[in-house]
């Protein structure tokens, strides 16, 4: 009498009947027979993609959707049909000619979590091309700079600390950026509210003088007298008219004549 299958043919057996469900189950899902893939059953097998893409996504999280660009799944369509080409829907900018967009945008889920190697500069002004024309209209030591060497990660703001010294103690990061804007830093414009120590760092032997005077100069910020722009010098006239005759004005028409200097006044 023959022995039974034994328990090697009983577990092919078993096997068999396991593919045969799986792949039942599969063939009654949706994408194979006429039914399609909706976003919502992306996220069941690729959860971690679809975190990606809701914390770094930025416009193919906002107005792109799974379906969008992958269309069809496998064994349906092959891998290589349903990675589309970042040209199907990004054209007619510059940056969109450039080749190998995978090269910094290595995510396609997270396109702007982007770091950067080398100089690049070129393929960044294709997108900021205002910060490279005001690099080149106020030549600086920044124009000489790759954009890498500032702004390593994508939409990082370097902290101008970590090249420069502070004017003064305690100074932030804004405020370097209150006069010294980052692509034109010798175009120093200012508001009403920088304090003396900070235009002392660089103008220190004008700030002593001021300091120790006992006039109403004194009693004013640098800021007061030069509005607005570096290396603006006031008239006189604006703040004090004309105190004297016409006689005296004639004989002394500069006021520093006799005042010697506005930061170092003689009454």
């Amino acid at each position: 009498m023959e022995r039974g299958i034994g328990v090697k043919g009983f577990l092919l057996v078993v096997g068999a009947v396991f593919v045969f469900l799986f792949v039942l189950s599969f063939m009654s899902s949706p994408g194979w027979a006429g039914d399609k893939l909706s976003n919502s059953d992306c996220v069941k097998c690729h959860p971690g993609v679809v975190h990606k893409n809701v914390q770094n996504g930025a416009k193919h999280k906002t107005e792109v959707t799974c379906m969008d660009c992958h269309q069809g799944h496998p064994p349906m369509k092959p891998k290589e049909e349903i990675i589309p080409k970042c040209s199907q829907c990004h054209e007619g900018r510059p940056h969109y000619a450039l080749e190998n967009c995978l090269g910094c945008h290595t995510d396609p889920h997270a396109p702007l979590a982007i770091t950067f190697a080398g100089d690049i500069t070129k393929p960044c002004l294709t997108c900021h091309a205002a910060q490279g024309k005001e690099l080149q209209a106020h030549i600086s030591e920044h124009t000489k700079l790759a954009c890498t060497e500032c702004h390593s990660v994508h939409r990082q703001i370097p902290n101008c600390l970590d090249c420069h010294e502070a004017h003064a103690e305690g100074q932030k990061v804004k405020d370097c950026l209150a006069c010294h804007p980052a692509h034109s830093p010798l175009v120093i414009t200012y508001g009403q509210d920088i304090p003396n120590v900070y235009c002392g760092a660089c103008h220190g032997e004008v700030a002593k003088k001021l300091q120790a005077n006992e006039t109403k100069h004194h009693q004013l910020a640098c800021v007061y007298c030069h509005k607005h722009q570096h290396g603006l010098v006031p008239q006189c006239q604006t703040c004090h008219g004309a105190p004297h005759s016409k006689e005296i004005l004639a004989k002394f028409p500069k006021c520093l004549t006799c005042h010697v200097g506005a930061h170092n006044l003689v009454k």
